[in-house]
């Protein structure tokens, strides 16, 4: 399967990343030359990719927002759940994973991409079916991140039995105060944070499954936080407080 991603960093990001077969780049008549195309003119050559200047019309018709720049990539290459542990080992650092349950809107994938590849997420799990996946859109809208991580499309419960099985715990965000805040629970271990959809939170079988079950607090009167922002903080909070053990511990 052939698709075009469009945008100068994600283009960048995954000619950079080498983890997919790369096509063709096609560049817009009269684009300005800065920093960033002129790497990925350079990288383009060195994977010897073929190179054509194309009308904006054109790119009009392949990508939206696609500034001057797209390239003709092939799919995915999604990982399995060995794959992110084994990978997670090799690190020397306390695994650390990000599960999203049926979350379907590309910009928020895109969002809780960038945020964990900057904290230090070591691999990310989504469901195979009603979720969306690692689309054009979402490579765009992860800055290119995506190319960077190793995600891995399995059932979630099942997903979560296997990290259980390799001694990882399992926090589930939840909006309720019924659950305690995220500060009581011992985020400095081997974790997995599951993240739920946009409009139903976690569904029964994956909460039931969660070691955790936590909210983030926030001032009272304010609605619950959208997927993208709660998994964000999550992961930031977790990776601040293993930034502060590391340095005390150094």
């Amino acid at each position: 399967m052939k698709e075009w991603v469009s945008g100068r960093n994600p283009t960048l990001e995954l000619l950079r990343a080498h983890r997919r077969q790369v096509f063709r780049l096609w560049l817009a008549e009269g684009i300005v030359k800065d920093q960033r195309v002129q790497e990925i003119l350079q990288l383009a050559r060195d994977a010897a990719v073929s190179i054509d200047v194309v009308s904006r019309s054109q790119l009009d018709n392949v990508a939206e927002n696609h500034q001057g720049v797209a390239l003709q990539v092939s799919g995915y290459p999604y990982e399995d759940l060995h794959a992110i542990l084994r990978y997670s080992q090799s690190t020397k650092e306390l695994p650390f994973f990000l599960l999203l349950d049926q979350i379907q809107d590309p910009q928020n994938f895109g969002t809780l991409i960038r945020s964990a590849r900057a904290f230090g997420v070591h691999g990310i799990v989504i469901p195979p079916n009603r979720a969306v996946g690692v689309t054009a859109s979402v490579v765009h809208a992860s800055s290119g991140a995506c190319e960077h991580l190793l995600i891995a499309q399995a059932n979630l419960a099942q997903a979560i039995k296997f990290f259980k099985s390799n001694n990882i715990w399992i926090l589930g965000l939840e909006s309720s105060t019924e659950h305690p805040p995220i500060s009581q629970v011992n985020l400095n271990s081997a974790m997995a944070v599951v993240v739920g959809s946009e409009g139903s939170g976690l569904r029964p079988l994956v909460r039931r499954s969660c070691d955790f079950l936590a909210h983030i607090p926030m001032v009272s009167g304010m609605e619950s936080l959208n997927a993208a922002v709660a998994g964000s903080i999550a992961l930031f909070l977790i990776y601040q407080l293993r930034i502060k053990i590391g340095e005390n511990a150094g």
